[in-house]
C-alpha cells in the first residue's frame, strides 16, 4: 500500500523520472556528508580547541580572584594575558545582560555551553562576529573582560567545505543531466515517430542513441516497413481480385439481359448487382485511406463542404454545434478518408432514420465530429458487433432496408485508427437515436 501510494507522487514522463533518479541519490548523498561533518565539526572539534583555552581562562581567573588589591590584579592579569594571546579589561565596565550570538552560528553553542560547564566565573558570552569572542568574569575586584581570536575555538571558515560540496554537487548534476538528456532524447524521438505512426503519419526517423535504443529503433522501422509493404501487397491484390470479377460479372449481366424471358432474367440480374455492390464494399473497406496522403485541412471546413454535398443531394442532414472552432484551425488529416467516413454515417443514419445533424469539437489534444440520427438506434450489448466488418444487426439494422453490406461503421472504424482515434456508439439526447463519435487525435 506504500508503493501504491508513493506511485501516485511520482513524476509521470521519462526526463522526471530520469532526473529523480539522479537527484536523489546526490541529494540523499550530501545531507548525510553534512551532518556527519557538522556533527564532527560542530560538537566534537569546537569542543576540543574550547577546552583547550578554557585552561588558560581559568588560569587567569584564578590570579586575578587571588591578587590582593585591584592594581596587583591589574598587573599580574595583563602579564599572564598577553603570552597567553589573551586581552584583558579590570575593570570593565557595564556587564551586558545576556548572551549574545548570531542565530545561524550553531558552533558558538557548543562554545558557550563548554566554557560553562567547567568555568564557573564566567557569567556572559558574547560572539559578535566570526572573528573574535568576548567573555566577562565576575571577580571580588568587579567585572572582568576577557578577549581573544575566535579561531582558538572554532575552526575558521567552517562552510567552506559545505559550499564546495554544493557547488561541484550542483556542477555535476548538471553535466550529468545534460548527458541523460542526450540519451533520452532517441527514446523519446521513437516514442514521437511511434505515436505519429499509429495516428497514419509517416515520419522521418533514423535509429540513434545506445545499442538497445538502436535495436529498438530498427525493430520499429522493420515493423512499419513490413506494415506499409503489406498493405500496399493487399491493395494491389484487391485491385487485380476487382479487375478479374468485374469482368465475368459484366459478361453475365450482358447474357442476361440477352434472355428472352425478361422476367426470368430481372431476379438474375438483381443477383449480379448484389455481388457487384458487395465487392465494391469490400474493395473500399480493404482499401483505406490508401493513397490520401495527410494535408492540413480545417475540420470545419470539410465539415460544412460535407453536410453542404449531403442537402444537394436532398438528404435531411444539417450542421448541428461546433465548439471551439473558431478561430479557422489547421490540422494534419487525410482529407479525402474523413470526408468519406463522414459520408458513410451521414448515409448509414439516413437509411434508418429520418433526420441526421452533425456536430464538431475541437479540444487541444482531440477532433470529434458526431453523428445523431432519428432513427431505432444500436443496443448497447450489439454496439461492440456493429462495428466489425460485414455486420448486419436486427432489427436496428435491418437485412431488408437499405443497400449496405455491413461495412459502414467497419470502414469508419479502421479511418479513426488510422488516425490514432476512436469510433464510439452512445444514445442520442438530441434526437432520440443513435450518435457516433468520430474521435480523432491531433
Amino acid at each position: 500500500m506504500f508503493f501504491a501510494m508513493l506511485k501516485h507522487y511520482m513524476p509521470r514522463s521519462l526526463y522526471g523520472r530520469a532526473a529523480l533518479i539522479l537527484l536523489l541519490p546526490v541529494i540523499s548523498l550530501q545531507l548525510v556528508v553534512s551532518v556527519v561533518f557538522i556533527q564532527r565539526h560542530f560538537e566534537g572539534v569546537t569542543e576540543q580547541m574550547t577546552q583547550s583555552v578554557q585552561l588558560d581562562l581559568a588560569f587567569l581567573a584564578q590570579t586575578v580572584e587571588n591578587a590582593p588589591d585591584l592594581a596587583l590584579a591589574q598587573a599580574e592579569g595583563q602579564a599572564l594575558a598577553t603570552p597567553l594571546r589573551l586581552e584583558m579589561t579590570l575593570p570593565a565596565g557595564d556587564m551586558p545582560a545576556t548572551d549574545t550570538r548570531r542565530f545561524y552560528d550553531f558552533s558558538g553553542i557548543v562554545v558557550m555551553r563548554t566554557l560553562r560547564e567547567s568555568l564557573p566565573d564566567l557569567r556572559i558570552v558574547t560572539l559578535p562576529n566570526d572573528r573574535d569572542i568576548s567573555l566577562w568574569f565576575e571577580t571580588r575586584h568587579g567585572a572582568m573582560l576577557v578577549e581573544f581570536a575566535r579561531a582558538r575555538v572554532s575552526a575558521s571558515n567552517p562552510h567552506q567545505l559545505l559550499v564546495l560540496m554544493v557547488v561541484l554537487g550542483v556542477l555535476l548534476t548538471l553535466v550529468s543531466f545534460v548527458y541523460l538528456r542526450n540519451q533520452l532524447r532517441p527514446i523519446k524521438r521513437l516514442a514521437t515517430a511511434s505515436a505519429e505512426y499509429g495516428k497514419g503519419r509517416v515520419v522521418p526517423y533514423s535509429p540513434s542513441g545506445a545499442t538497445e535504443v538502436r535495436a529498438a529503433g530498427a525493430a520499429f522501422l522493420d515493423m512499419r516497413n513490413r506494415i506499409e509493404r503489406q498493405t500496399a501487397a493487399r491493395t494491389m491484390m484487391l485491385s487485380g481480385v476487382s479487375h478479374d470479377l468485374r469482368t465475368p460479372l459484366t459478361r453475365l449481366r450482358l447474357g442476361l439481359t440477352l434472355l428472352d424471358d425478361p422476367d426470368e432474367a430481372a431476379p438474375l440480374i438483381r443477383d449480379v448487382d448484389d455481388m457487384q455492390r458487395l465487392l465494391d464494399g469490400f474493395l473500399e473497406f480493404a482499401r483505406g485511406d490508401a493513397g490520401d496522403a495527410p494535408d492540413m485541412v480545417d475540420p470545419a471546413a470539410l465539415l460544412r463542404q460535407v453536410i453542404a454535398d449531403a442537402q444537394r443531394m436532398g438528404q435531411a442532414a444539417r450542421l448541428g454545434t461546433q465548439d471551439g472552432v473558431t478561430p479557422p484551425q489547421l490540422v494534419s488529416l487525410r482529407p479525402m478518408a474523413i470526408r468519406r467516413a463522414l459520408e458513410n454515417l451521414i448515409g448509414n443514419s439516413l437509411r434508418y432514420g429520418t433526420r441526421c445533424e452533425v456536430s464538431l469539437t475541437l479540444t487541444d489534444r482531440a477532433i470529434r465530429f458526431s453523428v445523431e440520427d432519428d432513427g431505432p438506434g444500436i443496443a448497447v450489448e450489439n454496439r461492440e458487433e456493429a462495428l466489425r466488418p460485414f455486420a448486419r444487426l436486427d432489427p436496428a439494422r435491418n437485412q431488408d432496408q437499405g443497400t449496405g453490406v455491413g461495412l459502414g461503421l467497419a470502414i469508419v472504424a479502421d479511418i479513426a485508427r488510422s488516425h490514432g482515434g476512436s469510433l464510439r456508439l452512445e444514445d442520442s439526447a438530441r434526437l432520440g437515436g443513435l450518435r457516433v463519435d468520430l474521435v480523432l487525435a491531433r
